[in-house]
């Protein structure tokens, strides 16, 4: 009896043994602690340090800066709603330019460049400087030829190079040469300083307007041909080039050079759309390309191929304005005697 109790009391103290050893290799379970959503508050009170302060982003973004460049600016067009004339006027828009007759190389046994220069104050080159304004725009001669210019009809060629008509030359760049690049001067600043005790100033760009009654001159670039198959001799107009007059610093006249060429026959076509003024009838007015093709303009020779190796202006070897003249008249004598010569009666 006493054995078996002894058995029992040791198979109690083994079974709470085994009970006890895996109740302690059993994981401990921790209570979870949910993530608080709220953000710590960043101190901005005054006793806060001043450089945990975090400064805004400075805008490195560069604002455009207006540009301002050279530009002739032109009259908006206005057109007519009604017939502005007691006729219907059809003739200039219907009307274009005869081709010239064919001249063989064989056949042209004389040829002689001329350059003559117009001025618009002699009384019968008035139609260059006519101020109307029509459907077409300012009638003037200057405004004509800058707005087929701008518009991309007529290409301009840089008269600074040459006037063989070899360079390009763009409507920005004419309007460079004609009124300046705009020019930055100091101004008083009224808004900072009113009554400029203080000495402020500000920048400001000055752009300078066209005024096209500045153009007093035109040069033509043209070439007399006789031929000889004709028994003719024809006067071909090559190129036109307005001028500006250049001031010395004192106010005083310097020279006088062109700004660009225009080829001619390219232009034709245009001007022939335009009508010259005529003082002495309003209703018979000639169109631009008629008034160039009837040689009804006063001009004075400037220079020619003739007797002159050096190819030079005749300002450049007779000084005297007056013998300068003489000179011209000179060199269109020679052209009409040539013709002349060539008939025996």
């Amino acid at each position: 009896m006493k054995k078996r109790l002894i058995r029992l009391s040791l198979l109690a103290a083994m079974f709470a043994l085994a009970v006890g050893t895996v109740d302690a290799q059993a994981p401990v379970k921790r209570p979870k602690h949910k993530r608080s959503t709220v953000k710590k508050k960043t101190n901005t009170s005054r006793n806060s340090n001043a450089s945990a302060v975090v400064a805004p982003p400075k805008d490195t973004v560069t604002k455009p800066v207006a540009e301002f460049v050279a530009d002739i600016k032109f009259d908006t067009l206005r057109k007519s709603l009604r017939n502005d004339a007691a006729i219907e006027l059809n003739l200039v828009k219907d009307r274009t330019p005869l081709a010239y007759e064919h001249i063989r190389e064989d056949d042209a046994v004389y040829r002689q460049r001329v350059w003559r220069e117009i001025d618009v104050h002699e009384k019968m080159n008035l139609p260059f400087v006519y101020k109307a304004t029509e459907d077409n725009g300012n009638q003037r001669f200057i405004n004509i030829l800058l707005n087929l210019i701008k518009t991309g009809e007529v290409t301009a060629f840089d008269a600074t190079i040459d006037d063989r008509f070899t360079t390009p030359m763009t409507f920005r760049q004419i309007a460079e040469s004609m009124v300046g690049k705009p020019s930055v001067i100091q101004i008083p600043d009224m808004t900072v300083d009113p009554d400029g005790s203080k000495g402020i100033t500000k920048d400001t760009t000055i752009v300078q307007e066209f005024n096209p009654d500045q153009v007093e001159r035109y040069e033509l670039k043209e070439e007399w041909v006789f031929d000889k198959e004709s028994s003719r001799m024809y006067a071909r107009i090559l190129g036109i080039a307005p001028e500006k007059t250049i001031l010395n610093p004192d106010g005083s006249f310097r020279a006088v050079v062109p700004i660009f060429w225009v080829y001619y026959p390219d232009l034709r076509q245009y001007l022939a759309k335009y009508e010259a003024y005529n003082g002495k009838n309003y209703g018979a007015r000639m169109s631009w390309e008629e008034l160039f093709e009837s040689r009804m303009f006063a001009s004075r020779i400037v220079k020619s191929t003739i007797d002159n190796p050096g190819d030079q202006f005749i300002n450049a070897y007779i000084k005297d304005p007056i013998l300068d003249l003489l000179e011209g008249d000179n060199i269109k004598n020679k052209i009409f005697n040539y013709e002349q010569d060539l008939w025996s009666y």
